[in-house]
């Protein structure tokens, strides 16, 4: 501790005197409310904080200030400090009575984010599903054949009545219990309510009521996507017992559509990595790896032919990084495509659900169930959604940064990626990004994730999350109470300057791609909210399997749906499997 901090007892005091100095966090955020009256919060602990009608504000001194300001990152005279000391102690103690405040997970901010910025550029698309032709084939004998098929052939055979529904959940099943458990892939099997909606599919179509695509299927959610009466955990020790009253739209959506929910699916603690309450998601073509996160079970069940498709989240990376490290094929939508009512919120302004899946024409089928508003998710938009399998690409412009696919780290498997777009007779376009200081966006996803979770900073329950290093979100959090609130403000700023500038770049093309950490596009375009799609594009030499993505343009999610699909049966190596001993 500083100077300043010698009679503070506790982090968390100091937190509460010389931290509101730095501005702690920005965004309201959750107080500790019993655990049965608020399904979204841990059980009741006592904040160690004092009473906010205590006088304990009077041990801010102006030498606090001078310690304060190093945070910061400004400096003021002795004079100045003297005039500020009256207001920062009224200041502290408006904290502390709007921490009484109960402000569940999913109460965002008055302010809404959309990517639909003022004389942004959007496509002019018509609500249309086209999906490709052809016969899926006879039905295979062997189990594990049918496991590993995409959704656009078990759709097939389930809707000519060649395999029922109830036949393909019990093969998810077994596979779920038997190679789940070596993954850590799974947090709760959900096999009675699968065989039950099952059956409903079943009789359904035997009954000429075929619902679509997704009828029948199988499917696995991230475990912070609400299930009415079965736990979802937020893959976080505080929130293991947490049992919601209703489903998020989502698996509501998906029920209408037809699809079997089997199992709720691992993520790292509140959507970061893949560590979680009880082990590590592990890597379906090496088990002694992580399958990084934090969409992990989900990524590595559906590599696996654990389901037919399962949904993720993404804030930063949560679809891309897992399909990357476990060869699925994820379908990260634009901000506010689908609704997120009952998931859990990490950062309102950043987070988006999607689809991970076998194949791109899967993830394109799976979005157009899942898409649209909805009155609880104040950031949701309704806008057209257009997928044609049978499209052409011809006369498509692809935009890439040759410095992407420069230097020594870049993996060949991209270089070729890109050979392939040539060869597809895409048109590549030269692009380049300003050297700007995107780094300074992540002050928008620090504020916004330690003012969801701030009860857990506040009551010390953030010491019952497993991951504890430096850079795990409670030292995260911690750290964020001492961001300015002007720097948040600033970051705000930068970022509507962010998506001018890539609107800008998207006018003249219908897509980019690069490797898909290349330069800082995804943290980017995670905050403009444009859509991405990751493939695998082949292996590297220890066999592990390595993707490459494609960012589009808002809300065309299906024009990079048609590109992925056509590098997709060129690269030809989407239906390798893992063998998982």
């Amino acid at each position: 501790m500083t100077s300043a901090d010698t009679s503070i007892a506790t982090r968390r005091e100091f937190i509460l005197t010389s931290g509101v100095m730095a501005a702690a966090s920005t965004l309201p955020a959750s107080a500790v409310v019993p655990h049965q009256d608020n399904p979204s919060q841990p059980p009741a602990q006592t904040p160690k904080t004092k009473d906010s009608t205590s006088d304990d504000a009077g041990a801010i001194t102006e030498a606090t200030f001078a310690e304060a300001e190093k945070l910061a990152g400004v400096e003021f005279t002795d004079k100045e400090r003297t005039q500020m000391l009256r207001g920062i102690k009224g200041e502290v103690a408006r904290y502390r009575r709007r921490r009484a405040q109960a402000l569940p997970n999913g109460l965002g901010p008055a302010a809404v984010f959309d990517p639909r910025f003022p004389g942004a550029r959007l496509v002019d698309l018509s609500d249309r599903l086209v999906r490709s032709n052809g016969s899926p084939g006879p039905l295979p004998t062997d189990d594990e054949d049918i496991a590993f098929a995409p959704v656009t052939t078990l759709s097939r055979w389930i809707q000519r009545r060649q395999l029922t529904s109830r036949r393909l959940t019990q093969i998810y099943l077994k596979r779920l219990k038997a190679i789940g458990p070596k993954l850590e892939s799974v947090v709760t099997l959900t096999a009675d309510r699968a065989l039950r909606q099952a059956a409903k599919a079943d009789n359904e179509i035997a009954a000429g009521q075929y619902r679509g695509p997704l009828h029948g299927i199988p499917w696995g959610a991230k475990d912070l996507l609400d299930t009415a009466g079965i736990k979802t955990t937020w893959g976080a020790t505080p929130y293991k017992d947490r049992v919601p009253d209703d489903d998020a739209a989502v698996v509501k959506r998906l029920d209408e559509a037809g699809a079997v929910l089997v199992a709720k699916t691992t993520l790292g603690a509140l959507a970061y990595g893949d560590i979680w309450f009880d082990g590590r998601t592990n890597n379906p073509w090496n088990l002694e790896k992580g399958s990084s996160g934090s969409s992990a079970g989900s990524a590595a069940g559906t590599a696996a032919g654990l389901f037919g498709f399962s949904l993720g989240t993404e804030t930063l990376g949560s679809i891309v990084s897992p399909c990357m490290r476990c060869g699925a094929t994820g379908l990260r939508p634009t901000f506010g495509r689908v609704a997120r009512t009952g998931a859990m919120a990490l950062c309102w302004s950043l987070d988006k659900i999607g689809a991970i899946c076998r194949t791109v024409e899967d993830c394109a089928l799976v979005l157009d169930a899942i898409r649209g508003a909805d009155h609880g998710d104040p950031s949701s938009i309704d806008m057209p959604y257009e997928f044609d399998a049978t499209r052409s690409i011809k006369e498509l412009r692809v935009g890439y940064s040759p410095k992407w696919f420069e230097g020594d780290d870049v993996n060949e498997l991209d270089r070729a990626a890109l050979d392939v777009v040539r060869r597809l007779g895409i048109e590549l376009v030269e692009i380049d990004l300003p050297d700007w200081p995107y780094g300074s966006l992540m002050t928008i996803l620090s504020v916004e994730a330690a003012a969801a979770f701030e009860e857990l900073t506040l009551s010390n329950r953030d010491d019952e999350l497993v991951w504890q290093e430096a850079r795990a979100w409670p030292n995260s959090f911690r750290q964020t109470r001492f961001t300015p609130a002007i720097e948040f403000v600033q970051a705000q700023r930068f970022r509507r300057q962010v998506m001018e500038m890539m609107d800008e770049k998207f006018a003249d093309i219908d897509a980019m791609i690069g490797p898909s950490y290349a330069g800082s596009l995804l943290l980017i375009t995670n905050n403009t909210g444009h859509p991405s799609l990751t493939i695998r594009c082949g292996f590297n030499d220890n066999g592990s399997p390595h993707g490459i993505t494609l960012l589009g343009r808002l809300f065309d999610e299906g024009t990079l749906c048609s590109i992925g699909m056509a590098m997709e049966k060129q690269l030809g190596v989407w239906d390798k499997r893992p063998v998982i001993a």
